[in-house]
């Protein structure tokens, strides 16, 4: 299992006892650019709490789903990050590809599932976990192995911007200049998309995962999913972010499909009959967003175009406007 089943006092005791001891192959040094030592000591208030970083890391491990994006586009490898998208080898979506290189994250995890002894034979100096729905109980036993910085205390979990995130990382790393750099990049990406297409402005959207016949997840607006939509001008129904409360999504039936009967429907599926069935559903054909043929379908992965949208970083995101934006410009969906 991912996850250690110990009781929680004995996992803790058996990850202190390997991280104090070493692994028997010593896991090469990572060849990253140091941030500047006026930048350290640091603080980074979290959901647990804070965390003081007193030099420069070097040896990061990330467990948010995402951290590692961030961490990469600031100059730093991670030795150890979490597997999403079953990822075997790690590091193939093209916006990290070159970054990662020849040398890949050992995989500590899965979703909220961590494997201590791993975390602790990496000997890292800082673990982050952003994108994460890491529980203090976790977060305890991290912080006995390396300083832990947590998801941003203001949001849910799976729901802090990604700016606020990119920020925290930023400063954990003491680069947080260049983070704030980072951001301003990626907003003017998004206010270019928005002056030349303006026609979007104000325009409802949806994003939505058929993952099974006549059921259909339907992403809150503080998905990342949702957010990038919202950035290119587009606005998500408040009627769909309150179905889902404090989760990323509302699992809805074909009869409440309703919700999702907007200027602009995109579906992600990594399915490919997902298409057909989805057009074969009586209540959806039914739709204004359906006979008017206002719903673009796209991959989760060939290509990542869906990959790309639910990481929202500041190494996807590029990505995406490249790749989603012309689809989007061009009327209906593939």
């Amino acid at each position: 299992m991912l996850r250690s089943r110990l009781p929680f006092a004995a996992a803790l005791a058996a990850v202190l006892a390997l991280g104090a001891c070493g692994s028997e192959a010593e896991p090469d040094e990572p060849a990253a650019p140091a941030a500047s030592a006026a930048a350290f000591p640091v603080t980074v208030a979290h959901k647990y709490g804070s965390t003081e970083i007193t030099s420069a890391p070097t040896r990061v491990v990330t467990l948010g789903l995402s951290d590692q994006d961030a961490v990469l586009a600031l100059g730093v490898k991670p030795v150890g990050a979490v597997d999403w998208f079953g990822e075997r080898p790690f590091g193939k979506w093209p916006w990290a590809q070159s970054l990662w290189g020849s040398t890949p994250p050992e995989i500590v995890g899965e979703r909220d599932e961590y494997n201590f002894e791993k975390i602790a034979a990496l000997r890292p100096d800082l673990i982050l976990a952003q994108y994460s729905g890491m529980t203090k109980e976790n977060y305890e036993t991290l912080s006995q192995i390396a300083p832990t910085v947590g998801q941003p205390a203001k949001f849910d979990d799976y729901a802090a911007p990604w700016q606020d995130m990119t920020l925290a990382i930023g400063q954990a790393l003491g680069k947080r200049a260049q983070a704030e750099q980072l951001i301003a990049g990626i907003d003017k990406r998004f206010a270019d998309v928005r002056a030349q297409h303006p026609e979007w402005a104000g325009k409802t959207a949806a994003v939505v995962d058929p993952y099974e016949p006549g059921q259909y997840a339907v992403f809150a607006g503080s998905d990342p999913k949702a957010v990038f939509l919202t950035g290119l001008g587009f606005t998500i129904p408040e009627a769909i972010t309150k179905e889902a409360g404090k989760e990323n999504a509302v699992v809805v039936s074909s009869e409440r499909l309703d919700l999702v009967d907007v200027d602009r429907l995109l579906f992600l599926s990594g399915d490919p009959t997902a298409e057909s069935r989805v057009k074969a559903d009586k209540v959806y054909a039914g739709l204004a967003v359906a006979k008017e043929n206002r719903a673009t379908f796209l991959p989760y992965e060939e290509p990542p175009l869906g990959g790309a949208l639910s990481f929202n970083t500041v190494l996807s995101i590029p990505y995406a406007i490249d790749q989603v934006v012309p689809i989007l410009a061009g009327g209906s969906g593939k």
